[in-house]
């Protein structure tokens, strides 16, 4: 046999070959400060994410995936990725995981540069899966290898799969700060052309290049894709890096490089997962989206109760409340824990003290009359008594001292003392001095002998290049301290404070890094104050959606997210049950919010939403009318508002309605006057006022209402606005009264020409009466309801004329109502 013939049937087997071991790599770097200083002494990857290292749960999804052969890549901080890989439950005997720790050189500074590392130490022999160390992921990627592999069979260039999930706008997982436009061939799923987007300076438009128009006569241009960070990669990925020094980024450079190339002529194609649950933690905020994802079971089965990737074993509890089940965790009777909190053994939670939507690690303390929510705590931190801390990350053996309290958005590294009687400015960063932080020295020491005889004189200088870099970095922050800054810090404290980034006007800087766009991307942090779009667009679904973000916080919090004052009183704990009681049902409702979301984004089936919503409800506890009023609310504000009105509009509102107005009855019961109700408090308060009529019409259409249901909602008291303040709302309430009375009205009319038209012909064959189609015909139009009803806000607020928008029809557009 020639060589030729030879070489052709080994790349021949190497695309054919089932039985082959499935590798996957690891980056385990992640390139970036995001969490510093909780990263100062240890790489993110060995950050808990409810009580679990994030590179543990990233193992889990690997296993659960079927592959058989992992590549750590490390370099900053090797030495304990490579302890916590010996010691992790994968590395002993039987556990069906080969895992090799790889450590780069310490030029190693971004993925690329790990990229052709792998190349030069030749470890890849076939199709491989390369993630991050800090991937959470359900999805069952075998699939995506197995069609990558039958791709390749008649696509040689096929070098990646990329695996993304649609996703809503508003999904909590998808980052408003690093997104990406994705171009598709709809028939082959190939991508076509990629390019990234950052928040802040937003960013309107998307430079396609005009030959990828002309040579795909159909594509699909996409920015509601979560880019999952799971790519199944050939073998001549590596050597494309190797070839192409400048690709830094998988994506912004490696991806965007490979599709606008004239000369590398490879192809990469899009999976997209309809099933199952990946996302990566990016930075503060994603790693708050995640773990309230994994306490609400969307990473089923890697769940706290099932699966723990931290071998411990929890309880679970109504409203996804996790309690270590040995039986050590100490409950006051007069506490109160929240859903969606994870709390660990050992723990103890004092006299009045909440702790609501947050994690506790193993040996935490909550001091009495302390309110925590929306935070994560690591082993040992201690919560003084009277303390708030809110949206916030605490790290391992951190103390809080009496009546401190800690704004949302800061990030407190391991050890540190704050208190008594401190008060941490939102977003505060801080680190122990260097003069105390003796026990981290032994522990790297510790590890540093554990490996030596093993990694030889290379590891132990790497290991002292990472110190040196801590040391360099933490003597430039001691060196810049605000005494003031400190003072506000407490007498007992031992930190220093890390300051916020500053852009350098003379310096280039990454989009992706500038301050402004990594607020997108911190913990507590909305950016309210950044023009993140221009008005047209965004959705009226889209904005109702953020300014009820911004209500659920304030039910809580009663504070500027901005704002440094006090948001929660220390000295009234009956006040703080009463916030803590509004804020379940603020939780509750965001939830519900996000269920629906997820349902109309991806198509769930009516009764599998019904199913979810229902669960969501017995978790928490609530009444059913809130649960109703979500779902109207999600119906109705996304329904598009045709100019012109007419027949466009109805049939808009039609078709709505006939996909999702089954959902309204079976969520948990049928209660159609209460139904009208919350449909005529939603259109009243926003400006979907000119559309009550139709939708009401819709309603009877489809026989969610009937006629005694219209005319028992119109005869309430509270139909007609009695009662209802302020005098502007009072008035759109009433103009939906009237609408009702046309309807009851036109009722009476055809009772009427019916009983007339009985008489005149008893004897003839009669059809059954057609009491719906003339109803809905004689119904006001849009066009007909909005020179009155959508006037409504116009002429009760005279100064709101400037944001008010009025088409060419006369249909009056109001933004948002108060």
């Amino acid at each position: 046999m020639s060589p030729n013939t030879t070489s052709s049937t080994g790349k021949d087997k190497l695309i054919a070959d089932e039985e082959e071991v499935l590798q996957a790599v690891i980056l385990a770097d992640s390139f970036n400060k995001r969490f510093k200083p909780l990263t100062t002494h240890k790489p993110r990857c060995l950050l808990p994410i409810c009580n679990a290292p994030l590179l543990d749960w990233t193992f889990e999804s690997l296993a659960l995936a079927g592959v058989q052969e992992i590549f750590v890549i490390c370099r900053s901080h090797a030495e304990l990725v490579k302890t916590a890989i010996k010691n992790s439950k994968w590395s002993k005997p039987g556990a069906g995981l080969k895992i090799v720790p790889i450590v780069t050189a310490k030029e190693t500074f971004t993925p690329g540069d790990a990229m052709r590392d792998i190349y030069t130490h030749g470890i890849i022999t076939s199709d491989f899966v390369l993630v991050t160390g800090d991937l959470v992921s359900n999805i069952h990627i075998g699939d995506v290898v197995r069609e990558h592999k039958e791709r390749r069979k008649t696509d040689k260039d096929a070098i990646m799969t990329m695996v993304v999930k649609q996703s809503g706008v508003n999904h909590r997982t998808r980052s408003k700060g690093d997104s990406a436009v994705f171009v598709i061939d709809p028939e082959t799923s190939k991508c076509l052309h990629y390019e990234a987007v950052t928040g802040y300076p937003p960013k309107k438009y998307a430079s396609i290049p005009r030959e990828v128009l002309n040579e795909h006569p159909e594509v699909e241009i996409r920015n509601d894709l979560i880019d999952c960070s799971i790519d199944i990669c050939s073998v001549e990925v590596p050597s494309l890096f190797q070839d192409n020094f400048d690709y830094g980024d998988v994506r912004r450079d490696f991806v965007h490089g490979v599709l606008t190339s004239d000369l590398l002529m490879k192809s990469i194609y899009c999976y997209i997962a309809k099933e199952g649950y990946a996302a990566r933690v990016r930075d503060t905020r994603s790693y708050d989206s995640i773990s309230k994802d994994i306490l609400a079971r969307w990473t089923f089965p890697l769940v706290p109760d099932d699966n723990h990737p931290g071998g411990h074993s929890y309880e679970h509890l109504r409203g996804n409340k996790y309690i270590a089940k040995d039986n050590s965790v100490i409950l006051s009777r007069t506490c109160k824990i929240g859903n969606n909190t994870l709390i660990g053994s050992k723990s103890q939670i004092a006299d009045n003290a909440q702790v609501a939507a947050s994690v506790l690690g193993q040996r935490c303390i909550v001091g009495a009359g302390s309110v925590v929510r929306n935070s994560y705590l690591f082993d040992g931190a201690v919560i003084g008594p009277n303390c708030v801390v809110e949206h916030s990350i605490i790290g391992s053996g951190v103390h809080i001292k009496e009546r401190t309290h800690v704004e949302r958005g800061c990030l407190i590294a391991d050890g540190v003392v704050v208190g008594p009687q401190a008060k941490l400015a939102p977003f505060s960063r801080l680190s122990k001095r260097r003069q105390d932080s003796d026990e981290e020295d032994e522990e790297f020491e510790d590890a540093e002998e554990q490996f030596e005889e093993d990694d030889g004189d290379d590891d132990e200088s790497e290991d002292g290049d990472d110190e040196d870099e801590v040391d360099s970095e933490l003597e430039d922050v001691e060196a810049n301290q605000d005494p003031e800054a400190l003072a506000k810090l407490g007498s007992d404290t031992n930190a220093i404070i890390w300051p916020l980034p500053v852009v350098d006007e003379d310096e280039a800087i990454d989009d992706l890094e500038h301050p402004d766009n990594q607020r997108l991307m911190r913990i507590g942090d909305n950016a309210s104050d950044l023009v993140l779009s221009d008005p047209g667009s965004v959705t009226s679904s889209e904005s109702e959606s953020e300014s009820d973000d911004d209500d659920d916080d304030e039910h809580f919090y009663d504070s500027n997210p901005a704002s440094s004052t006090t948001s929660l009183p220390l000295s009234t704990p009956s006040n703080l049950v009463a916030q803590a009681d509004s804020a379940v049902i603020s939780e509750f409702q965001q939830e519900v919010k996000q269920s629906l979301d997820r349902a109309f984004a991806e198509g769930h089936s009516v009764d599998n939403a019904a199913v979810e919503l229902k669960t969501l409800r017995m978790a928490s506890n609530v009444s059913l009318r809130l649960v109703r009023e979500a779902v109207i609310a999600a119906m109705v504000s996304r329904i598009k508002i045709i100019a012109g009105g007419g027949i466009p509009q109805r049939q808009e509102i039609a078709s709505m309605i006939a996909r999702w107005g089954g959902l309204i009855d079976k969520i948990g019961g049928v209660d159609p006057v209460e139904t009208v109700e919350i449909l005529q408090e939603y259109c009243a308060s926003s400006d979907r006022l000119p559309l009550f009529g139709q939708i009401l019409a819709a309603l009877y259409q489809d026989d969610i209402v009937d006629e005694d249901d219209i005319r028992a909602w119109h005869g309430k008291s509270k139909s007609q606005g009695q009662g209802v303040k302020p005098a502007s709302l009072q008035d759109c309430y009433n103009k939906c009264w009237v609408t009702g009375a046309h309807m009851i009205k036109q009722f009476d009319e055809q009772d009427s020409d019916e009983e007339s038209e009985e008489d005149s012909d008893e004897g003839s064959e009669t059809s059954e009466p057609a009491v719906k189609n003339p109803v809905t015909k004689e119904l006001p139009s849009a066009g007909g309801n909005s020179s009155e009803e959508g006037s409504c806000e116009e002429s009760s607020d005279e100064e709101d004329e400037g944001d008010t928008d009025e088409d060419d029809s006369g249909h009056n557009l109001i933004g948002g109502v108060d």
